[in-house]
């Protein structure tokens, strides 16, 4: 099994951090405008990337402030069974997120291609959370 992880430094409370991947605005300010989320155990989650791509998320996991855990339910074959997590720790005003997409069953293209992808979401994360402007999906340049 493949595994993607990465982790970002945010100079911003880690409530806030939380507040942001874990909420319909948060989400949508750094991932992709087009979404139903709700912050409830059970719930799935769906993001919507244009040209019948999308995600669906089952919300498998939240500790406030410190874990979130996702298992996709629908996308692109080489994502589904798969599990996303952040986990979240702060320390002086500066919350380290670390991302693990797991699961995967086999390293290819598409898993280098959402490899590069998930850096961008932090990136995004990183500069709502500081500067008050994501890029979601739909403001980026491919």
């Amino acid at each position: 099994m493949e595994k993607i992880e990465h982790i970002n430094y945010i100079k911003s409370p880690i409530a806030e951090v939380y507040k942001v991947l874990t909420t319909q605005e948060g989400l949508g300010a750094v991932w992709t405008t087009e979404l139903i989320v709700k912050p409830e155990v059970g719930f799935v989650n769906e993001f919507d990337f244009g040209d019948n791509d999308s995600t669906k998320m089952k919300i498998v996991e939240l500790s406030s402030n410190k874990r979130i855990l996702w298992e996709c339910v629908d996308s692109d074959a080489e994502w589904i069974g798969t599990k996303i997590s952040f986990d979240l720790t702060e320390k002086e005003g500066v919350t380290a997120v670390v991302l693990k997409h797991f699961d995967w069953r086999e390293l290819t293209e598409f898993y280098q291609w959402c490899n590069y992808n998930w850096a961008m979401f932090l990136l995004s994360l990183k500069s709502y959370c500081e500067d008050g402007e994501g890029t979601p999906y739909q403001n980026r340049k491919f």
